[in-house]
């Protein structure tokens, strides 16, 4: 059975992260999930947004969770992948909303309007100056949809085991998806996290430890990696049996998987 692929902050290679245009190109490949960092404004909103900095996404000084929404809409997360898209006269003229800032409750609507089922995959972010607000937050959206029960589209994911732990409190019935960055915490972390938990390993390390995938498959836990974006990582995550595969080209390995 081949991997879920899964849309790493939507189309992420041609498009601007975390945009509204990302995640529709994702759609538009054939994407089965999508994946998104979601942080607090100040103002209680959250926003789909993986830095805290603002410098690297919309070009300015400042951090996510000390602005309102309104202050992030009207700033453009776009032009940073493309800089001199002005001096292209054969570009195709850009819609303004699908550069802005993006809501996860905008987001999960437009799952819940596609044509076809997609799951999503959201990440909290921490350290976070609202610790489990976030998490408190993620699960009032999440019952407003009705997507808190078993069999909802959304998981959720952090490397914060903290959080995680949060989530399953209020929301037992969602899907939660532990992420490791070394394989030295797996030690500990196999210790606590809860039986059916999935464990989200980064591609780099299953590469140096290719046996680490292993060691959590025979202790029961589904694989889902980040971030697998060539031909040779997608075969290393089949060799393993990895279920999901989240990954800045979804039509790439959609099309070799197809092969």
């Amino acid at each position: 059975m081949r991997p879920q692929v899964v849309a790493h902050r939507g189309a992420s290679h041609e498009n601007a992260e975390h945009t509204l245009g990302a995640y529709l190109a994702a759609l538009d490949a054939g994407a089965e999930a999508l994946e998104c960092d979601v942080r607090l404004t100040a103002d209680g909103h959250l926003v789909c947004v993986h830095d805290r900095s603002l410098r690297r996404t919309a070009s300015r000084r400042g951090v996510v969770s000390t602005l309102d929404l309104a202050d992030l809409s009207e700033l453009d997360f776009a032009s940073w992948k493309n800089p001199w898209s002005e001096l292209d006269d054969e570009a195709p003229d850009r819609d303004d909303e699908l550069d802005r800032v993006l809501t996860l409750r905008k987001l999960l609507e437009t799952v819940a309007d596609y044509e076809r089922p997609v799951e999503v995959a959201i990440e909290t972010k921490h350290p976070t100056r609202y610790g489990g607000l976030v998490e408190k937050r993620l699960v009032e959206m999440l019952r407003d949809f009705g997507w808190d029960q078993p069999g909802s589209p959304v998981r959720v994911m952090s490397f914060s085991f903290t959080a995680l732990q949060r989530v399953e409190k209020m929301a037992p019935g969602v899907r939660l998806v532990q992420l490791v960055e070394h394989t030295a915490s797996w030690a500990m972390l196999r210790r606590v996290i809860g039986e059916d938990w999935v464990v989200g390993p980064g591609i780099d390390e299953l590469r140096e430890h290719p046996r680490f995938a292993q060691r959590i498959a025979r202790s029961g836990h589904d694989i889902h990696v980040w971030t697998v974006n060539t031909p040779a990582d997608l075969e290393l995550c089949r060799s393993l049996g990895v279920k999901a595969v989240i990954t800045d080209r979804p039509a790439f390995l959609l099309e070799l998987l197809e092969r």
